[in-house]
């Protein structure tokens, strides 16, 4: 694995877009490591002791309610990085980090992290700036949700879960997608359907294979054109 990997660039967007020495700095403190879905790397609550720089697949942070529902605050693919709050100050989690889609990463010691930014001031302006666009990411989707109605909503997820995967098709539960929408299966389910009959996707237990990206895109509302959301 650590062979494949280093002989390959690593996929992470973030990385790539530092100039050499800083990307080689940064790797030669990174360990690459696989994930499965459904695999947790945090939970509320847990100091975050590492990074991952996603190279490929895709991750969500959870929140987690004291009556058990979860929904996703936060969608994480190549374009960022698992626990990047420690990447600043030392930090606990405040929701679930969890595996959607299987994948690999780059681990990175929280704590070795922020003393090579310290010293590499492209490291840091690079990871500020994906902080930033988290942020963005964060207060649009403030608005969306309280503003925008479930198929608009679930159009947009799937638009950002296509933006962050490889091929067209996203093995996810109808149970899995009422819970990072904070909707009920029912929702999701009549959302789907629509999606559907509009030729955007074909939908059935649970596969959900994107036909029509323009007919997607048409269903979304704004914000997935807006607050950083969308990815290159």
């Amino acid at each position: 694995m650590r062979e494949l990997m280093n002989r390959l660039s690593p996929g992470n967007r973030l990385i790539q877009g530092l100039n050499p020495d800083d990307r080689d700095a940064l790797l030669s403190i990174a360990t690459p490591v696989e994930f499965a879905p459904g695999h947790v790397f945090s939970e509320p609550d847990d100091a975050i002791e590492h990074l991952h720089f996603i190279d490929s697949g895709l991750c969500s942070s959870v929140a987690v309610l004291e009556d058990g529902r979860t929904v996703e605050t936060v969608m994480i693919g190549r374009e960022g990085v698992l626990g990047v709050v420690a990447s600043v100050v030392p930090h606990h989690a405040h929701t679930r980090s969890v595996a959607q889609v299987a994948g690999t990463a780059r681990r990175v010691d929280a704590a070795k992290f922020r003393a090579l930014s310290a010293q590499r001031p492209g490291v840091r302006d690079a990871v500020a700036e994906y902080m930033a666009r988290l942020q963005g990411e964060l207060e649009q989707s403030a608005a969306c949700n309280a503003l925008h109605h479930a198929g608009q909503r679930f159009a947009k997820w799937l638009l950002r879960c296509h933006d962050r995967v490889e091929g067209d098709t996203l093995n996810l539960t109808q149970e899995y997608l009422a819970s990072m929408l904070g909707s009920q299966r029912t929702t999701v389910n009549e959302a789907a359907q629509g999606l559907q009959k509009a030729g955007a996707i074909a939908y059935s237990r649970g596969r959900i294979t994107v036909l029509d990206r323009a007919a997607l895109e048409r269903a979304a509302c704004e914000c997935y054109r807006r607050g950083g959301d969308r990815q290159p």
